[in-house]
This record gives structure tokens, sequence and C-alpha cells, in this order.
């Protein structure tokens, strides 16, 4: 299958060496909504959606708070909407969204591609969606649901891949994109496995924010890392996964790429990989 790498949302924070490890304390950092557009044997699928066009319309419904800080450019160019059509594609040709889970800037372009069908974690659609599970308050932004997707849910059971616990394929017809429960970040988190021409691609969603918390010594520049404490749902959940992903590289890295959802490194990394140019 072929696999494009999108960044479907960049943001500016203010404090570059705090958040990405290098450079002024005063500068603007560069974080990115890393999704993937995956060509199937059943039409386009798209892992996370970034931010959606009626997020740029209307920036407040993303919370004041969250623009103020994150600084994202909300450049429609950049929404996966935009950037299916510029591969020339139509955006109904996108079938499947795979959600790692449902966070502003994973869920906002969900309504741009309204006859595709959206996947997530049961308990991730039970907190943000239902509240059958009481979210945190101002965690989710409910109106990027409100048009009522056709929702498929992962959870029970599965296979066990590489050592990882309760794996889903997508369906029958695409067992090489599978579902991977991945929970701390938010209770229903999830990474999405895809198989590659030559290596699987391991899409980590918020499991992880800077690429040096994968390494043998892992670190995490400071802002970076009290966000990421601050926003977990289980703290402990996710040191464990972190550890999981982190041996994962150390023993098979030379089979599995894997990457985060927000490291601007990983992403150009990836599209080296690829001979891409970077869209943003």
């Amino acid at each position: 299958m072929r696999i494009h790498h999108l960044n479907t949302g960049t943001m500016c924070p203010i404090g570059q060496r705090l958040v990405n490890g290098s450079g002024g304390i005063f500068r603007r950092a560069r974080m990115v909504c890393h999704c993937l557009l995956v060509e199937s044997n059943d039409g386009l699928v798209l892992v996370d959606t970034g931010i959606g066009l009626d997020d740029i319309a209307d920036p407040p419904r993303l919370g004041r708070r969250w623009v103020r800080q994150t600084t994202p450019k909300l450049d429609p160019a950049e929404t996966a909407v935009r950037q299916v059509k510029a591969l020339g594609f139509s955006p109904d040709d996108v079938r499947h969204l795979l959600l790692t889970h449902l966070d502003r800037d994973h869920a906002g372009g969900v309504p741009d591609f309204p006859k595709a069908k959206v996947h997530v974690h049961r308990r991730e659609y039970d907190m943000a969606v239902t509240h059958r599970i009481a979210p945190p308050e101002g965690r989710y932004v409910t109106a990027q649901w409100q048009h009522g997707p056709d929702w498929a849910f992962y959870g029970e059971g599965g296979e066990d891949w590489f050592g990882f616990k309760g794996v889903r394929a997508l369906d029958d017809r695409e067992a090489d994109i599978l579902m991977i429960p991945l929970p701390g970040h938010t209770l229903g988190h999830c990474g999405i496995a895809v198989r590659g021409s030559d290596r699987w691609v391991l899409h980590a969603g918020d499991a992880y924010f800077h690429h040096a918390q994968l390494d043998a010594r892992p670190r995490v520049p400071f802002v970076l890392g009290l966000f990421q404490r601050r926003v977990d749902m289980d703290r402990a959940a996710r040191i464990r996964n972190q550890e999981r992903l982190r041996q994962l590289k150390a023993s098979h890295g030379d089979a599995v790429t894997i990457l985060s959802s927000h490291d601007p490194v990983d992403y150009e990394t990836c599209l080296c990989a690829h001979h891409l140019a970077p869209a943003a």
C-alpha cells in the first residue's frame, strides 16, 4: 500500500528550545499534525485528520486558551481535505478515518469527509461522544462530530503484534491496517499500524511527543514534558506504553518505523525516506 505523509496543522507555541529541544527560548517552536493517507484495497484510508476547515472558519470552537497557547497557523491548504484534492483524489475517495483518539487536533477534519466510516476505540467513543465515561472538562470539541458520523468500534479481543495485545485489523480486506491499543494519553488512545512496501509504519499518535523519548536514554524538552503530564488521563499507562514503544524500536527498528503525531523531526524523517518535499 502506498502511504502519503501529511502535515494537517502547524502549531507554533513560544519557547522553541523548551518545546523542540533546540533554538531560542523566545523563538516560536514548530509542531505538526502528522497524518497518513493510505491507498488501500478499499479506497483511501486517513489516519487521524488534524485541524479541519470548520475549525479554521471558527477558531474559538477549538478553545481560546488552546489557540492562544499553541498558536496554530490555521491555513486551509494544510487541511487533510485540501491535501487529498491536491494529490488528485476526491474527498469521497476517503472511505475510512482511523483515529488514534478524539482530541481536537486529531478529529478536526472528520466533518470534511462525511461519507467516511470513522474508526475509534470504544472507550474513546464512550468518553468523548456519549460521556458514559465522564471526560475532563473542555477536553473534546463535540462540534467535530455533530454531523453524525458512521462509527466503527474496536477494543474487544484481538491478536498479538510484535508483543502488543488486543490488536484488530481494519477489516477482512485490510489485514495490513491495524488498530493497536496504547492507552494513557486518553483512555481509548490507539496506535495505527500500516504495512508499507518494505516495512510497517506505526502511527503512535500522542503516545509520545518528542523523538528522543524513544532513545535508549529517553529525554523530552521541559515544557513539552510538562504538557504531556498535564494532559495524561492515565500517566502510568502512558509511561508503560512508551517503554513498550522504546523496546519495539530497539528490537524491531529495521521492520517498523514509529512516528509521533506532533514531532516535526519524525515527520521530516518520513518525508526524506519517501523522497518527498514537506507540505508545510
